[in-house]
């Protein structure tokens, strides 16, 4: 590193901070060769001295920075990578390790030197130099070409220039005299030399005079030299006498040190070893009378109880408290342990004892259901739960100390309440069910829409149904608070919300509070629902095959019903506060809409397979009429929840009557056209009415069947009442059509006006209303009078004459212009013969 720099780094950032730069290094990190540094060795002016490590950075605008500083004291270690002088690596393990490349290697020699003479020269604790050649880490470190280590900074380092001393001011004034008593020395350097050599002969000749002069003051001055060196002897003496009196002194002082030291740590040994002892007997200390508790164990006085809930979490807290596994060994320890565990197993026996006998007592309690003759009733056992309470604490406490007697209890509890919630829910089922078959007789009901009306077996009326409604609901509404209150009582009795204690796997801590050592959440309130599942499932076993009883009963009644039934289900799926009953309504739910599916299906079904009889006039088709005696009975689905079912189970229902329309009018005696045309004009209609806007596309399909099936009709049987006329005029048109003009057709001998008026002739306006009365009494005959589409097929027919009569009168004028020939009647006589006909029928 250039001196220029050196001096510009001493200038501008240790001359402004009262230091002084020793060595400096330009390095780079290791492996960002591209961002270099200056690694900086300074120190304070001012005693006591104060040695930092400093890193400057250079900025843009070649301004130098100081970017880190550290005290020498805080270096652990300096890691020359290798002892090669070559090597450019070097680490200093400061606050962490910071890895360095050198640009030079004689730099970094000179500034590791620097650091092992400062730290030897300033610090007690001297880093660690490992990796570096020892002659580095001497007095007078050479380099490999045994030269000492030279820099620019050599002349700050002061260690360096302890004997310099600059002249003082009365010094320069003499050398300015002498320079000037020889004003030659500028030009003539030898003549100044010999005349300082002169002078300087003169001078230590005057000395030697000097001192000659003065040899006896001389000897006398050497004498007091001798007396001096003698009192400093005798000083020295004593002083060594002093040392080895404070060597005594300090020795005994670090012996009574180490002494102390040692009494110091016996006594925390031992307060440690006491409050350690201490704290084992206040842990493991169980009162007598909690003792004596906990042997004769009594339940049967509130009393009692209390004082058997205060052993028990006593015993509890003494069993479970938290011990050094090392001090478990001890003997006094294990017996205590020992003790209590006696105590648990016999506390447990007898606290199993009193519970079964509780559990067993209420199970069989012959008290019959409250019912009145009015309603439903499920009786509540609020009663057995508050002569359970008490033990909530003792329960909780079993389930801690023994798994085994808990899952016991459990286990009993739920068959013996289990045996009670049974009878009272075939109670109130059976008499549900008595209910409703008191309301009808029919067993069997049979409502495909395939099948004609008078081969259904269907006969609820609109009160019955309310009535077996009334009755679901009594029954649901019954269950709700029931089994929310025995829910309840198992989630506080029994803590099912805390899944092992013994392990802490907790969704709470047993007071209640969330724990950090818990299982992930989720998983924990899987693991609470099916506990609270499996328990409820149990004591009230029979709930779903009675509920699935009832439902197949009223399904007997009325097989529309289950409508009903799924909305009453998904009503209370929702409102039901116990999560149990909840879950069971809904699973119920889906088999009622997997019943449903299967219903619409066979409906479907019985369409496809719908046999229509041969007569004159089909009508309406089954499952068409039928459609509006179902859209009654699923009325209710379109006020609920449940709509989206319904208008999938009507988007099905229509499909395949719009599909199996077409089909059935097939092989029939009435026109196929008009059993169309009718169905579909009916089906139209109900759809419209429904207002669904899920069948909108429905919908249309049939009106525009419907149109086509009468265009259909009218086209086939209406026909061409003007046939000989029809059939001249196409003749006509081909004749046009092979280039002939129309205005020259008349020409044509088979075309001629002659022939027109002989043809024309042939319809006379009488002819041509026998017709249309003819036409009417067929369509009459052909269309059925529950659609009443017949003066709309007419009307159609109308039309569809009138289009006609307009042609040929179009084709005469083009043909036969200002022959004054037409036909012999008008437009007016067509619309009369339509309207006196229609009236006459």
């Amino acid at each position: 590193m250039t001196s220029t720099i050196v001096r510009e780094l001493q200038n501008s950032i240790f001359e402004p901070n009262e230091e002084r730069l020793i060595t400096c290094c330009l390095v780079s990190k290791y492996l960002k060769k591209k961002k270099t540094s200056i690694l900086c060795l300074a120190s304070t002016t001012s005693v006591p001295y104060f040695i930092t490590l400093i890193q400057v950075k250079q900025t843009d605008k070649n301004v130098f920075k100081k970017k880190r500083t550290w005290a020498l004291a805080d270096l652990k270690s300096v890691d020359g990578h290798n002892e090669s002088y070559d090597t450019l690596e070097f680490d200093l393990h400061l606050d962490k390790v910071y890895r360095w490349v050198a640009m030079n290697s004689k730099e970094r020699h000179a500034f590791i030197h620097n650091i092992w003479k400062q730290a030897t020269r300033h610090m007690k604790d001297k880093p660690f130099f490992k990796n570096v050649p020892k002659a580095w880490v001497t007095e007078d470190a050479m380099t490999p070409d045994h030269k000492f280590i030279t820099s620019p900074l050599m002349a700050l380092d002061n260690d360096l220039v302890d004997d310099f001393q600059a002249i003082t001011d009365r010094e320069q004034e003499d050398l300015k005299k002498l320079m000037s008593g020889c004003e030659f020395a500028i030009s003539n350097a030898e003549g100044f030399m010999e005349v300082l050599a002169r002078d300087l002969s003169l001078l230590d000749g005057e000395n030697v005079q000097s001192v000659l002069a003065s040899e006896d003051q001389v000897e006398t001055f050497m004498d007091l030299l001798d007396t001096a060196i003698e009192e400093a002897e005798r000083l020295e003496d004593q002083l060594t006498a002093y040392d080895d009196i404070l060597c005594h002194v300090r020795d005994g002082l670090e012996h009574m040190e180490l002494k102390n030291s040692t009494i110091s740590i016996a006594n925390e040994n031992n307060q440690w070893l006491m409050q350690e002892l201490e704290n084992i007997v206040y842990k493991l200390n169980l009162p007598l009378e909690h003792q004596e508790t906990l042997q004769a164990a009594d339940f049967n006085t509130p009393e009692r109880l209390a004082a058997a809930v205060k052993a028990a979490n006593a015993l509890r807290a003494a069993m479970n408290c938290d011990i050094d596994k090392a001090l478990l060994q001890m003997t006094a320890v294990q017996e205590q342990r020992k003790k209590f565990d006696k105590l648990k197993e016999k506390f447990s026996r007898d606290l199993c004892r009193q519970l079964n006998n509780l559990f067993i007592h209420y199970g069989n309690h012959k008290g019959e259901a409250d019912r009145n003759s009015e309603g439903l009733a499920l009786p509540q056992h609020g009663a057995v739960h508050r002569v359970l309470e008490p033990y909530t604490e003792l329960i909780h406490w079993i389930k801690v100390m023994d798994k085994r007697m808990y899952e016991s209890l459990k286990e009993v509890y739920t068959t013996a309440l289990g045996k009670l919630y049974d009878r009272d829910l075939r109670g109130l089922f059976n008499a549900a069910r008595e209910k409703i078959a008191a309301y009808s007789n029919v067993t069997s009901p049979v409502t495909l829409i395939g099948l004609d009306r008078d081969q259904w077996t269907y006969e609820t009326s609109t009160k019955d149904r309310e009535r077996y409604d009334s009755v679901l609901e009594e029954v649901l509404t019954q269950l709700e608070p029931v089994f929310l209150q025995e829910q309840q009582f198992c989630f506080k009795f029994f803590q099912l919300d805390v899944i092992n204690p013994s392990t802490k796997n907790t969704l709470t801590t047993l007071d209640g509070e969330w724990d950090a050592a818990a299982v992930p959440i989720k998983k924990a309130e899987k693991q609470i629902e099916e506990d609270v599942r499996s328990m409820m499932s149990t004591l009230f076993a029979c709930l779903k095959t009675e509920l699935d009883l009832l439902i197949d009963h009223i399904k007997k009644q009325d097989s529309f019903y289950c409508m009903y039934v799924l909305v009453r289900f998904n009503q209370h799926v929702r409102s039901a506060q116990s999560s149990f009953l909840s879950n069971t309504f809904a699973s119920q739910l889906i088999e009622v809409k997997r019943s449903l599916d299967q219903f619409v299906q066979q409906q479907i079904d019985s369409i496809r397979e719908c046999r229509i009889a041969r007569k004159s006039k089909c009508g309406i088709l089954p499952y068409v009429s039928n459609l509006e005696v179902f859209s009654h009975n699923v009325d209710c689905l379109l006020k609920s929840d449940r709509r989206a079912d319904l208008e999938k189970w009507y988007t099905r229902l229509v499909d395949t009557m719009l599909e199996y329309i077409s089909i059935h009018s097939v092989d029939q005696k009435t026109p196929s056209q008009v059993i169309k045309m009718e169905n579909y004009h009916h089906l139209y209609s109900l759809l419209s009415q429904l207002k669904i806007s899920a069948l909108d596309s429905q919908r249309k399909e049939a009106k525009q069947k419907y149109n086509d099936a009468l265009q259909a009709y009218v086209t086939l049987y209406f026909g061409r009442p003007l046939e000989k006329l029809n059939t001249f005029f196409e003749g006509v048109q081909a004749r046009v059509a092979s280039g002939v003009k129309a205005s020259e057709v008349s020409y044509q001998l088979a075309f001629s006006k002659q022939e027109l008026r002989k043809v024309i002739n042939q319809y006379p306006g009488s002819m041509v209303k026998k017709g249309l009365e003819s036409l009417y009494k067929k369509v009459e005959k052909h269309l059925s009078e529950e659609e009443n589409l017949l003066q709309v097929v007419w009307r159609a027919m109308q039309e569809e004459f009138i289009r006609q009569y307009k042609m040929l009168e179009d084709l005469i004028q083009q043909c036969y212009p200002g022959s004054m020939i037409t036909l012999d009647f008008a437009i007016e006589d067509i619309l009369h013969f339509f309207s006196d006909i229609a009236r006459s029928h």
